[in-house]
């Protein structure tokens, strides 16, 4: 899934999705008629994105020991969501893929700062604060979401924006559907399912179950970056402990690693990169042991091959 997005190491991990967060951002609208629906988003295997410090983005799909495919260079932000990739190059060019780690990429959007992706949405940030969302094929048109941006999220049918006066809005329908404002001074949004997340200015960090109004439930304080993922929720606390904790809102936290700097969760996954830019991640129970996954990493993207 997936904040998720705009890497930098560090303390503080500004999220550009990933997440995977996943990341929210508006695009073209396809026309439905009569009582149609769109077709569900392609799935693919579990798949496992890093960017390197050199700016190579690699990626795997299936088992935590498969290899790694080179997938672009001159790479910033690497994004995961079912059969999709994305990439947003450091001349500000966001790329899309579909299909096989090999398939060839599609040109979505220039002057981009964060690119977001989920199901067939795709959004990107523009480096003046618009966030745009497209929904369907890859050369689907653009919908302007909202302006004064700084963060984009996606999930299913959700959007959810972070504003540059700190205020959190998300959206949940069609493209074009109303925002409702769901929390202020915020730093961080995060979505996934039914359930919204924001990290507040003073590192306190929220989560909601069920509709866009539900009742905020404090999870943790002295945040730096929130995770969800189904029904789990993990944060990065300001020693560089993450925590993970799964089922309820009310559940007991699992302390996961020390020294990270970034974490993601993506279905019975856990992945975490660590301060010595090495990135592991662990498969089944909140116990599972850790995988080296490769070293010299700045960003770790994970997806579910659903999502």
């Amino acid at each position: 899934m997936t904040i998720g997005t705009a890497v930098r190491r560090g303390r503080v991990l500004a999220r550009a999705a990933a997440g995977r967060c996943t990341l929210v951002i508006a695009g073209g609208l396809v026309a439905v008629l009569g009582t149609a629906t769109a077709a569900p988003a392609a799935t693919a295997p579990p798949r496992i994105g890093v960017l390197k410090s050199d700016g190579t983005a690699l990626v795997k799909e299936g088992g935590l020991s498969t290899n790694w495919v080179t997938e672009n260079d001159n790479i910033k932000q690497v994004v995961l969501a079912g059969d999709r990739i994305g990439v947003l190059k450091a001349d500000g060019t966001a790329l899309v893929k579909e299909g096989g780690l090999s398939a060839s990429w599609v040109n979505e959007y220039s002057g981009v700062k964060q690119i977001a992706l989920s199901g067939d949405r795709i959004g990107v940030l523009t480096g003046d604060g618009r966030a745009l969302v497209k929904e369907g094929g890859l050369s689907a048109s653009w919908v302007l979401e909202n302006t004064g941006v700084k963060q984009l999220v996606l999930s299913g049918k959700r959007i959810g924006v972070l504003k540059s006066d700190g205020t959190a809005l998300v959206k949940e329908g069609g493209l074009s559907a109303s925002w409702v404002t769901e929390n202020t001074r915020v730093r961080q949004i995060a979505l996934s399912g039914n359930r919204i997340g924001v990290l507040k200015g003073n590192g306190t960090a929220l989560v909601k179950q069920g509709g866009l109004s539900a009742v905020w439930v404090t999870q943790n304080i002295d945040v730096l970056e929130l995770a969800l993922s189904g029904n789990r929720i993990g944060v990065l606390k300001g020693d560089g402990t993450a925590l993970v904790k799964e089922g309820g809102l009310s559940a007991n936290w699992v302390t996961e690693n020390d020294n990270v700097i970034q974490i993601a969760l993506a279905g019975n996954r856990i992945g975490v990169l660590k301060g010595d830019g090495k990135a592991l991640v662990k498969e089944g129970g909140l116990s599972a042991s850790w995988v080296l996954e490769n070293e010299n990493v700045i960003q770790l993207a994970l997806s579910t091959g659903t999502d």
